[in-house]
């Protein structure tokens, strides 16, 4: 986007020089020689940025910096200053300006600090823009979301939710697969009837077919009372299998037949008893990849893929972020009782370049602990975690022509599997499929490289 600057100078030969140069870099530029022309074009026009010598005729540059801040809050100030004069660009700095510039000007500097100023100020109106979008921002059930990733979504479970085929829900940890889960049975037409969720792995695998298809009286020790299952409690709803891909391979064939013949067995009974309910399952494995290494039976994985969704990491949703943030925010501001309107600009910059491994589950908690913590009406880069304070982006630059800033082959090919694998979502099928390997090869470059647990 074209970025428009006012430049405040009374050298009309100065004005002109940086005029010509910042429009090669697509800024569009307009100039004034005094103070009093700049609050009125401030207050005629929108203004990306301002970039102000300090010593003008009549109002200074120091009180100009002042009302600027003062009435256009969103419009950073950069101010230039002759060489060595670091009493005033202090001062400037504490009126409100976002950097400062010596004369003469380096133009090259100037094109950073000005490229950096625009974007901080961008970045300040979407914080603001998103805290107060919070109420009317896009929805579908619990989710919250206004990225291209999350519009197909809410796209793909309008169209799913009127059907009544089994789901599987793919996605990392932390992402939200039961809130996708909820949504779709809210929208569904069974929604008028109960929701019941079972984590595969938290349930021990001799109690787990228990829970799911239920039991008979003396089936076992314990087993005093009839009990009914999980199955037969999701009647007229939605059953939700997640982490499915930790289903025990013994109870797999049980869990098939169930929904080949939507009927269940009871554990220890002697009748089947017929269910009527919408299967969704969850998880974060590559199901293929189990199906391949025989953890997971092949029928099985089709029988509960009819339709898939896939959940995006949270890294991959842009100011989503933010927008969940302000949400979370004024969730937890409002029930711990303090009075914490928003998100700093460089809290809101920290959160933008973290990588979330842990998602929205992360961010929510952070953002918690956050609003326990500060002591302002605006969260700040000391309220975060330390992970996200200290967090650095561990990209590689493979630009450069000094030799001992380049990367080796080694590192180069260690990265971009990374890379393949976080835009996957850890799903190591598709990874290999992208990068031409078999997934024998791939797993063993996995191995070599300390990736093999992530």
């Amino acid at each position: 986007m074209t970025a428009h600057v006012l430049i405040i100078d009374d050298d009309h030969e100065l004005c002109e020089l940086l005029r010509l140069d910042l429009a090669q870099r697509d800024y569009a530029i307009e100039t004034c020689t005094n103070a009093d022309e700049a609050m009125a074009a401030l207050s005629a026009r929108a203004f990306d940025a301002v970039l102000t010598d300090l010593n003008l005729p009549g109002m200074g540059g120091i009180d100009l910096c002042e009302r600027i801040v003062s009435n256009r809050p969103g419009v950073p100030v950069v101010v230039m200053t002759a060489f060595g004069s670091m009493e005033t660009a202090v001062a400037a700095i504490r009126a409100g300006a976002y950097d400062f510039v010596t004369k003469p000007v380096d133009l090259n500097l100037l094109h950073l600090v000005l490229d950096r100023a625009v974007q901080n100020g961008r970045l300040q109106e979407q914080v603001r823009f998103l805290s107060d979008a919070v109420e009317r921002m896009e929805h579908f059930g619990e989710l919250i979301g206004a990225s291209p990733a999350m519009q197909q979504l809410f796209d793909q479970l309008t169209r799913v939710a009127a059907t009544d085929a089994s789901v599987l829900i793919t996605g990392e940890n932390g992402t939200g697969k039961e809130l996708v889960a909820r949504a779709l049975h809210k929208r569904g037409e069974r929604r008028g009837g109960p929701f019941v969720a079972i984590n595969c792995a938290a349930v021990p695998e001799n109690l787990l077919e228990s829970e799911l298809f239920g039991h008979a009286r003396g089936a076992f020790t314990d087993a005093k009372a009839e009990r009914k299952g999980l199955f037969a409690q999701a009647d007229g709803g939605t059953l939700l299998l997640d982490e499915i891909g930790d289903l025990p391979l013994g109870l797999q064939p049980k869990l098939l037949r169930a929904l080949e013949e939507r009927s269940i067995r009871p554990v220890g009974g002697n009748e089947s008893i017929e269910f009527d309910a919408r299967i969704v399952a969850s998880t974060n494995a590559d199901l293929q990849a189990e199906v391949a290494e025989g953890r997971f039976r092949e029928d099985l994985f089709f029988r509960i893929n009819v339709i898939q969704l896939d959940v995006p990491p949270l890294r991959s949703r842009g100011t989503d972020i933010l927008l969940l943030a302000a949400h979370f925010l004024r969730q937890f501001a409002s029930r711990a009782g303090k009075e914490v309107t928003g998100l700093s600009q460089p809290v809101a910059e920290k959160l933008l370049a973290y990588h979330w491994p842990g998602n929205v589950r992360e961010l929510r908690n952070a953002i918690e602990r956050a609003v326990a913590l500060t002591r302002h009406d605006k969260i700040t880069v000391e309220d975060l975690p330390e992970r996200i304070r200290a967090y650095r982006s561990s990209e590689l630059v493979l630009g450069g022509d000094d030799p001992a800033e380049l990367a080796t082959l080694e590192q180069v090919e260690k990265r971009y599997i990374q890379h393949v694998l976080r835009a996957t979502s850890g799903n190591k099928t598709s990874a290999a499929r992208v990068l031409g390997l078999d997934r024998k090869t791939l797993y063993r470059k996995l191995e070599r490289y300390g990736l093999s647990d992530r």
